[in-house]
C-alpha cells in the first residue's frame, strides 16, 4: 500500500496525541485447589461477575506449574507482517484517502507532498471531512467558513490559517473531488465511467521515500505537444473540438494516445505537464477500480522459536533502548497506541498468529506425545485446564461436533514480540475461548461484555464506514483495531488486563477483544462451549447468515448428534438441547412449507453429514446445510438453503430439488426422546420457577426452598442458571431471615456503651425501610416481616421524639440519656443517635460550665482552657457557642491579670503598694481562681502589716532585738512591694553584721572553736547543775518556770526572750554565779585530786586524761594539771601573765580601751543582740571588777601592786608545797611554774582572783594582783579580820581542815544534785534588784568567812538549816512543793515568805523588798 511509505520523517515535527488512559481493570480470580479442580465449574461460578466486562483472569494455584511439551526444534513458523499504523480503523481510513489522492496526482504527472500549516502536518483527511461537512467548498468559500474549519482542526484562532487551508484545499482536495462528483462530464464521452476534466496544478515534491524513477527522454517527448511532421493531420485531432488545429496546443494521452488541446480541457490548463498524463477517460478507468480487502501479509522468512526470540529482544531493547526486562508495561501501552494512531510512523512488527498445535505440538503435555512427561506431572496429563482436553470434556457442547476445527477444538498457538497484536473480534460461534501464556513478557487485553457488541460494531462503522463498505465482515477479519478511549467516549465500556506467564485470560461469549504482545512470549488458546451457550450459538448462526460468513460447524448438525445420544445427555443439556430442538424442527417445518408452496415438489434424502463442510454450503450466505438443501440440476454441485431459494438459478421452481438429511417424522420422535430425558428436570425447574414467582399470599416458606436444593443435589441437576437462582433467593432469605432475627433479639444493644460506632452488619432506617419491604418482596415467606415493621414504626417514633428534642436548645442531659437509653433496644443505625451524643456531650459540657461558674473558687485558668478545649472538639451550637464566648471572655480577661500581676510581682524595683492596690481593686470582680492576683493582695496584705511592724519599731521605745529585725528584713525582702523603711532596716542589719565580724575580730583568737557569744558569756558549761546558794530557796521556788541556762542555745535564748537589756543583764548575772559556783566546785576537786596522799596512778589529768608524769603546768583557774608535753608551754618563763590551759583560755583578752568603743557603737545602733548583751555585761562585770580590786586592795592593805610586780623575782619551776612534803618515792611529777599558794588565801582574794581571771578582758590590775598573791603577800590581813584569822592554825591542821572541807563539800554537791533532780524545774527570780543582791550576798559571805580556802562550803553547810527558816514574826509556815520566797535588799539579806511580809510575786520582781528590822537600824 502507498500509505505505508507516505510522509517520511513527519513525527519528528507532527502533533502528539493524547495520552492513552488505561481502561478499567477486569475482574481477577484465584481459586483454590478445591475450586480449581473443575474448570468449568468454576468458569461457571464466575461467569455472573466475568461475562459482565467479557474478559477476565484466572490465576492458577502457586503450585500449579505445567512442564512447557511443545518441541521447540521443530518448531517453524512464517509470521505474519503487520504495519502498526495500518491497524487502527481511522488511520488506515485516512491512509486510504492519502493512498486515492496520490494514486490520483500520480496519474495526472505529479507526485504528492503534504504540506505544512503551522509547523504541523496538514491532515488532508481531516481538511476534506470538515469542508464536506460545512456543505463543500463552493459554500465554505461563500459563507467564509475557513477560520471555523481552522479552529475545529485545532489551529489557534487570529493567524490567518483559514486562508491557507482553502489554498491548499484549492489545490490538492478540490479538483479530486470535482472528479469524484463528475461535475464537469463531458457528453462526448458516453461509454466512459465519470469521466472529469479538471485544472492542472503543478504539485513537484515528492510523496514517496524512495526517489522516482527519472523519466526518459521519450517519455518526456510523449507528454508535450504532438507536431505534425511525417504523420497526417488527420490522425490528431482534439477529442472535444474534432480540430487538429493548434497542435503545438495538443497532449497526447499516456494510456490511450487520445489528443486534446489544452484549452478545451475544462478547466483549461496553462502548463505542459512534465511527467506522464492521462486524458479524463483513462483517469476515470483507473480511479473506478475497486480496492483490495485489506488483510496481513506473510513474511518471506520462516524463523524457529529461538530466532524469532532473538529478533523480538533486539527489535524491544532497540527501540526502547534499555534491556527488554526493564521496559515498563505502562510505557509500552502507551507507545503501542500512539503508534497505531500516528501516520506519520510506519512501525513494522511481526506475529506468528494461529500456528496449529496438532502439528508441532501443544505447549501442554498430551498422551502418547513426543515430550515424554515426568512422573509427578502426569497429573497435568488429564488436567481439565489443560487446554487439549478442555474442549473436549463432558461439559463442552463441541464434544459433539464430530470433525477436528483447528483453533476451536484444537488449540492454536502465538508467537508474539513488542506491538505485535491481535485485533478486535469475537470468537467463531460467539463461543468462549480461554488462552494461556506458558512463558515470556505479558500480553496486554482489552475486552467488551457481551451486551455490548452491537454498540462496539456501531461506533466502529459510525467512525470508519469507508471500511465496512469494502468488508462489511471487517470484524470478522481480526485486521482492524480502534482506540478503547475512542470507544470508551462513545460509551463503549472497556475493560483490561495484562496477562502474565502461567496466567489464564478467558472470553465470554460474543464478547469482543483485541491487545497486543509487550514483548517476547509464547501463548495457546482454544474455544469451548457450555449449555448456557446454546442459545447464543443459533443466534450467531443467523447473524452469520446476514453477513454471508460461513460458519466453522453445523449448529443443526451438533444438535441432531446430541439428540441421537439423547440418554447419555446431561438432564440440563438435554433439556437445553430440547429447547434448541423445538426450535430447530419449528423454523424447518416452516421453511419446508413454504418451499413446497413455492412449487418444490421434488424430495431427496441426502446424507450431507458425509459431505464436508465446503461442498454443502450455501452459494448466497456460505451457512453449511444439513437438514435441507435446495439444489437444481443445471447448477450441478451447487446449492442453497431454504432462506435463499430465489438465488440459486434463473430455472423454474418446480426444476429444484428439496434434499433433506431427515423427514419431519425422524425428527419428532428424536426431540421427544430429549424431551423425556429432561422432564424430570423440566418438572423440578417447574416448581422451582413457580415458586420463584410466587406473589403475596401463595409464597412459600423457607423450607420448601431448601428442600428444593436439597432435591437438585441428591438428583444431580446441573449448576445452571435456574439452580444458582435459586440458591441466591434460599441465601437471600436466610440471610433476611438471621439480619430479621437479630434486629428483633437487639443482641448489641450495649454497643454504645462499650464503645459506640456502626458495625458492618448494621442497618439505616432507610435500609430497615428497605429491608422490611425486601422480606415483603422477596419470594420467600417469613414470620418476622410483621414484628420487623412494628420494630420500625417505634423506631420512626423514637426519631420523631428526637427531632423535637433536638430543636429544644435547652434540654437537659436526664432527657437525652433517655432517649439514648431507648435506643439502645433498636439494632438499627440512627442518624439522630450521634447527633443526640454530641447534644449529650454539649449539655454535659454546659452543666460543667455552670457548676465551675457558681463556684469561683474552683475557677481556675486550667480549668477554663480545659473547658474551652472540651467545647472546641463539641459540635457547633448556639448555647456552646455563648458558654464558649463567655469562658474565652473570662479566660482572656483573667490571663490578661494574670500575666499583669505577674509582671507587677516580678518587676524590679517592685511597685509600690498603691500601684498594687489599685491592681488588686480591679481583680476584685473577675469570677475566677486567680493565683498572681490572689499573691498579689497577700503581698498588699503582708505589706500593710510590715509597714505596720515597722513603724511600731521606728516609734517603739523599747530597743528592737537582731532576730527580729533580720526577720523582718527577710519578710519585708520577700514581699514584691517598694517598702520605703526596708532599706533603712538592712543597712542595720548589714552594720550589725559588721559589728559582729569587728567583735569577732577583736576577741576570737586564730582558729579558735568558741563563738563569739561563748567567749563573751560567763562560762556556762562547767561543772553540772545550777548554783544553791541557800537549800531553802532553792527548795522552795517561785511558781514562774524557772529559766535553763545549760548551753549556749538556753543562754542564747534567753536573752532573745528578755524584753530589754536590764533583763538580759539580769539573766547573764544569774549565768555569772553559775559560772563561779561551778568554777569553785571543780578548783576544789581538782585541788584535791593533786593531795599528795592520792595516789598520782590513779589520776586522771590533763587533756589527754592520763595520770601526772614528769614536767606539769597547772591552769591557774581551774588548778588543773596538764602534761607540759600535751600543752603548749609558755613562751616565757618570766611571763607575767597566769598560766590558763586550752579550757580556760578562750579569747584574746583585748584591753578595756579596745572594747568600749565597740560597745558604744552597738549603742548607736539602737538594735539588740545577744552578744551587744554579752559584751555590755561583760564591761560593766570588768568595771565592777575593777572597783571591788581596788577596794579590797585598800581594805586589805596589800603593798603596791605595781612595785611588787616590779620587784618580784620569777622563782624556777619547783614543786608545790603539798607535793615537796611527799616523799621522793612518791612523787613522779612536778610543776615547772609557781602558782598561786592557797594555803592562808582569804576567800575574797580568791573569788577576786578567780573573776579576774575569768574577765575576757585584760587589765593591768588582773596582773598586778596575780603577782602579788603569786609572792605570797595574800596572807597580810587588815585590821578587818576576826580574832580567828589571826591566830592561824598549823599546817597539819589546815590540811586536815581541808581534807575535812573537802569531804564536806563533796557531800554537798551530791545532795544538791539529789534535791536538784527532786525539785525539777525551779524558777529563778529574774529581777534586776534580786539579782544585786544575790551578788551582795555572796560578797558578803566572802567576806565573813574565815581563812580557810574552803570555809564557804562548810559554812553554807552549817547554815543550811538556818536558812530554812523565815525570820518573820507570826511565820504562817505554808507548805507545799512551791513556796515563794523574797530576799531582803537591806544589810540582812534574810530570806523572808512572801506571804508573811505580804509582798506578792509581781512586786518582789519589781520592787526592792526591806525587812522591818533593816528599816529600823537604816533609819528608814
Amino acid at each position: 500500500a502507498l500509505c505505508a511509505t507516505v510522509l517520511h520523517g513527519a513525527h519528528q515535527s507532527g502533533p502528539r496525541p493524547d495520552e492513552f488512559k488505561p481502561p478499567q481493570e477486569c475482574p481477577v480470580f484465584e481459586p483454590s485447589w478445591e475450586e480449581f479442580a473443575d474448570p468449568f465449574a468454576y468458569i461457571n461460578k464466575i461467569r455472573p461477575i466475568a461475562e459482565k466486562t467479557g474478559i477476565c483472569k484466572v490465576r492458577p494455584p502457586p503450585d500449579w506449574q505445567p512442564p512447557f511439551a511443545c518441541d521447540v526444534d521443530r518448531l517453524h513458523f512464517t509470521p505474519r507482517i503487520q504495519r502498526l499504523n495500518e491497524l487502527e480503523a481511522q488511520t488506515r481510513v485516512k491512509l486510504n484517502f492519502l493512498d486515492q489522492i496520490a494514486k490520483f496526482w500520480e496519474l495526472q504527472g505529479c507526485s504528492l507532498k503534504i504540506p505544512h500549516v503551522e509547523r504541523k502536518i496538514l491532515d488532508l483527511y481531516q481538511l476534506n471531512k470538515n469542508v464536506a461537512d460545512e456543505g463543500g467548498f463552493d459554500i465554505v468559500c461563500r459563507d467564509r467558513r475557513w477560520t471555523a474549519i481552522a479552529l475545529k482542526m485545532g489551529f489557534a484562532p487570529g493567524k490567518a490559517v483559514g486562508s491557507h487551508l482553502r489554498s491548499h484545499y484549492e489545490r490538492l482536495l478540490y479538483p479530486y473531488n470535482l472528479f469524484q462528483s463528475g461535475a464537469n462530464l463531458l457528453v462526448s464521452w458516453t461509454d466512459a465511467p465519470t469521466p472529469i476534466i479538471f485544472q492542472w496544478f503543478h504539485i513537484p515534491i515528492l510523496v514517496k521515500q524512495e526517489p522516482i524513477e527519472p523519466v526518459s527522454e521519450a517519455d518526456k517527448n510523449k507528454s508535450r505537444y504532438k507536431k505534425k511532421t511525417s504523420i497526417d493531420v488527420d490522425l490528431y485531432m482534439c477529442l472535444v473540438c474534432g480540430s487538429g488545429s493548434d497542435e503545438d496546443r495538443l497532449l497526447l494521452c499516456d494510456g490511450c494516445d487520445a489528443s486534446y488541446h489544452t484549452f478545451c480541457l475544462i478547466p483549461p490548463l496553462h502548463d505542459i505537464p512534465k511527467g506522464d498524463w492521462r486524458c479524463p477517460k483513462c483517469l476515470a478507468q483507473e480511479c473506478s477500480k475497486p480496492q483490495e480487502a485489506f488483510g496481513f501479509e506473510q513474511a518471506y522468512r520462516d524463523y524457529s522459536l529461538r530466532a524469532f526470540g532473538e529478533m523480538a529482544d533486539s527489535f524491544k531493547s532497540d527501540y526502547f533502548n534499555m534491556p527488554v526486562h526493564m521496559v515498563p508495561t505502562e510505557l509500552v501501552e502507551k507507545e503501542f497506541w500512539r503508534l497505531v494512531s500516528t501516520i506519520e510512523e510506519d512501525v513494522t512488527v511481526e506475529y506468528g498468529a494461529d500456528i496449529a498445535s496438532k502439528e508441532f505440538g501443544s505447549g501442554f503435555p498430551i498422551k502418547n506425545g513426543r515430550f515424554k512427561v515426568s512422573e509427578k506431572d502426569e497429573k497435568y496429563l488429564k488436567c481439565g485446564w489443560n487446554l487439549n482436553n478442555m474442549a473436549m470434556m463432558d461439559p463442552s457442547v463441541l464434544t459433539h461436533v464430530t470433525a477436528d476445527i483447528c483453533g476451536m477444538t484444537l488449540p492454536w498457538l502465538y508467537v508474539g514480540m513488542c506491538f505485535s497484536s491481535f485485533c478486535w473480534h469475537i470468537e467463531d460461534h460467539w463461543s468462549y475461548s480461554i488462552n494461556y501464556l506458558h512463558w515470556g513478557e505479558p500480553k496486554t487485553w482489552y475486552g467488551a461484555p457481551g451486551f455490548a457488541a452491537e454498540q462496539l460494531e456501531a461506533v466502529m462503522k459510525k467512525l470508519a464506514p469507508e471500511l465496512f463498505q469494502i468488508q462489511p465482515d471487517l470484524l470478522h477479519q481480526l485486521v482492524t483495531i480502534m482506540n478503547p478511549n475512542t470507544l470508551m467516549s462513545y460509551g463503549v465500556p472497556i475493560y483490561r488486563t495484562n496477562q502474565c506467564a502461567g496466567e489464564f485470560v478467558i472470553t465470554f461469549p460474543r464478547a469482543y477483544h483485541s491487545g497486543f504482545n509487550q514483548g517476547f512470549n509464547f501463548a495457546e488458546a482454544v474455544n469451548f462451549c457450555t449449555v448456557d451457550w446454546m442459545a447464543l450459538g443459533r443466534q450467531c448462526v443467523d447473524h452469520y447468515r446476514l453477513l454471508h460468513r460461513y460458519c466453522v460447524f453445523s449448529h443443526d448438525e451438533m444438535i441432531c448428534q446430541m439428540a441421537s445420544k439423547a440418554n447419555s445427555l446431561d438432564v440440563v443439556l438435554a433439556s437445553a438441547v430440547q429447547k434448541d430442538m423445538k426450535d430447530m424442527v419449528r423454523e424447518e417445518q416452516d421453511l419446508r412449507d413454504k418451499v413446497r408452496k413455492m412449487g418444490v415438489l421434488r424430495c431427496e434424502q441426502a446424507e450431507y453429514d458425509l459431505l464436508q463442510d465446503d461442498e454443502r454450503q450455501c452459494a448466497k450466505c456460505r451457512t453449511t446445510c444439513f437438514l435441507s438443501a435446495i439444489t437444481c440440476p443445471c447448477s450441478p454441485g451447487q446449492l442453497v438453503c431454504l432462506h435463499h431459494i430465489q438465488d440459486l438459478c434463473s430455472c423454474p421452481l418446480t426444476n429444484y430439488t428439496l434434499n433433506y438429511r431427515f423427514t419431519l417424522d425422524d425428527l419428532y420422535p428424536m426431540m421427544n426422546v430429549v424431551k423425556q430425558r429432561a422432564e424430570t428436570y423440566d418438572e423440578w425447574a417447574s416448581r422451582v420457577t413457580e415458586t420463584l414467582e410466587a406473589k403475596l399470599d401463595k409464597k412459600k416458606s423457607l423450607s420448601v426452598f431448601r428442600s428444593l436444593i436439597n432435591e437438585s443435589e441428591s438428583k444431580m441437576f446441573p449448576d445452571n442458571d435456574l439452580l444458582r437462582q435459586l440458591r441466591l433467593v434460599t441465601q437471600d432469605a436466610e440471610k433476611c431471615f438471621s439480619v430479621a432475627q437479630q434486629l428483633l433479639n437487639g443482641k448489641r444493644q450495649t454497643r454504645y456503651r462499650c464503645g459506640g460506632g456502626k458495625t458492618q452488619s448494621q442497618l439505616t432506617v432507610q435500609e430497615l425501610r428497605s429491608f422490611v419491604r425486601q422480606l415483603y418482596n422477596i419470594p420467600c415467606s417469613l414470620p418476622q416481616a410483621p414484628k420487623l415493621k412494628d420494630l420500625l414504626n417505634c423506631i420512626e417514633d423514637f426519631q420523631q421524639h428526637s427531632e423535637k428534642v433536638l430543636m429544644d436548645e435547652a434540654t437537659s442531659t436526664a432527657v437525652i440519656q433517655s432517649l439514648l437509653d431507648v435506643s439502645f433496644h433498636f439494632d438499627v443505625e440512627l442518624p439522630e443517635l450521634p447527633i443526640l451524643r454530641e447534644r449529650l456531650e454539649q449539655a454535659r459540657w454546659l452543666e460543667g460550665v455552670q457548676q465551675t461558674s457558681a463556684q469561683p473558687s474552683t475557677l481556675t485558668l486550667e480549668t477554663m482552657r480545659r473547658l474551652i478545649d472540651q467545647g472546641v472538639g463539641l459540635t457547633p451550637h448556639p448555647s456552646v457557642e455563648k458558654g464558649m464566648a463567655h469562658l474565652q471572655e473570662l479566660l482572656t480577661v483573667s490571663e490578661h491579670w494574670e500575666e499583669k500581676t505577674s509582671i507587677l510581682l516580678k518587676a524590679r524595683p517592685p511597685p509600690s503598694i498603691e500601684v498594687l492596690s489599685e491592681a488588686a481593686e480591679k481583680v476584685v470582680g473577675i469570677p475566677a481562681y486567680l493565683p498572681n492576683c490572689l499573691m498579689l493582695k497577700d503581698s498588699i496584705s503582708r505589706a500593710r502589716e510590715w509597714l505596720q511592724e515597722a513603724e511600731a519599731f521606728q516609734d517603739g521605745e523599747s530597743i528592737p532585738l537582731f532576730d527580729k529585725l533580720s526577720d523582718m528584713v527577710l519578710r519585708g525582702q520577700a514581699i514584691p512591694v517598694q517598702l520605703d523603711p526596708l532599706k533603712h532596716l538592712e543597712f542595720l542589719v548589714t552594720e550589725l553584721q559588721a559589728w559582729k565580724e569587728s567583735a569577732a575580730k577583736t576577741f576570737l583568737m586564730k582558729n579558735s572553736h568558741f563563738t563569739l557569744l561563748e567567749v563573751l558569756c560567763p562560762r556556762f558549761e562547767v561543772g553540772a547543775g545550777s548554783p544553791k546558794r541557800k537549800s531553802k530557796k532553792a527548795k522552795d521556788c517561785s511558781k514562774k518556770k524557772m529559766v535553763k541556762l545549760d548551753c549556749l542555745s538556753d543562754v542564747e535564748k534567753a536573752l532573745l526572750e528578755t524584753k530589754d537589756t536590764t533583763s538580759a543583764l539580769a539573766t547573764l548575772g544569774e549565768v555569772r554565779l553559775r559560772e563561779m559556783w561551778a568554777l569553785s566546785s571543780i578548783r576544789a576537786a581538782n585541788e584535791s585530786k593533786l593531795l599528795p596522799t592520792a595516789d598520782c596512778m590513779d589520776l586522771k589529768v590533763c587533756v589527754c586524761q592520763n595520770p601526772p608524769m614528769g614536767a606539769m603546768l597547772q591552769c591557774e583557774l581551774c588548778r588543773d594539771a596538764f602534761h607540759s608535753v600535751c600543752v603548749r608551754a609558755p613562751s616565757d618563763s618570766r611571763s607575767t601573765q597566769a598560766w590558763l590551759c586550752p579550757d580556760c583560755r578562750r579569747s584574746e583578752k583585748p584591753s578595756l580601751d579596745k572594747v568600749l568603743p565597740l560597745l558604744a557603737s552597738l549603742q548607736r545602733i539602737q538594735v539588740r543582740l545577744p552578744e551587744g548583751d554579752a559584751l555590755h555585761y561583760l564591761v560593766e562585770r570588768t568595771v565592777s571588777w575593777q572597783q571591788r580590786a581596788r577596794q579590797v586592795s585598800a581594805s586589805c592593805g596589800l603593798p603596791d601592786l605595781e612595785e611588787s610586780f616590779r620587784t618580784s623575782p620569777s622563782p624556777p619551776p619547783c614543786l608545790t608545797p603539798e607535793w615537796n612534803r611527799t616523799s621522793h618515792d612518791q612523787m613522779v611529777f612536778y610543776t615547772e611554774q609557781r602558782c598561786i599558794p592557797l594555803q592562808g588565801l582569804s576567800v575574797e582574794l580568791e573569788e577576786l582572783m578567780v573573776e579576774g581571771l575569768l574577765l575576757q578582758v585584760s587589765l593591768p590590775e588582773i596582773t598586778q594582783l596575780y603577782h602579788v598573791l603569786l609572792n605570797g603577800l595574800g596572807t597580810h590581813h587588815t585590821h578587818g579580820r576576826t580574832s580567828q584569822q589571826e591566830d592561824d592554825p598549823s599546817d597539819g591542821d589546815k590540811r586536815k581542815q581541808f581534807n575535812g572541807a573537802e569531804k564536806k563539800a563533796k557531800r554537798r554537791l551530791e545532795r544538791e544534785a539529789l534535791e536538784t533532780e527532786r525539785r525539777g524545774k525551779a524558777k529563778k527570780l529574774q529581777n534586776k534588784r534580786q539579782k544585786m543582791n544575790k551578788e551582795k550576798n555572796l560578797e558578803r559571805r566572802a567576806a565573813s568567812t574565815s581563812s580557810s580556802p574552803r570555809s564557804d562550803f562548810s559554812q553554807s553547810d552549817d547554815s543550811e538549816e538556818e536558812m530554812a527558816m523565815c525570820p518573820a514574826e507570826g511565820c504562817q509556815q505554808p507548805e507545799g512543793d512551791e513556796v515563794d520566797w523574797v530576799q531582803c535588799d537591806g544589810s540582812c539579806n534574810q530570806w523572808f515568805h512572801q506571804v508573811c511580809v505580804g509582798v506578792t510575786a509581781e512586786l518582789a520582781e519589781k520592787e526592792d523588798y526591806v525587812c522591818v528590822s533593816c528599816t529600823i537600824s537604816d533609819g528608814r
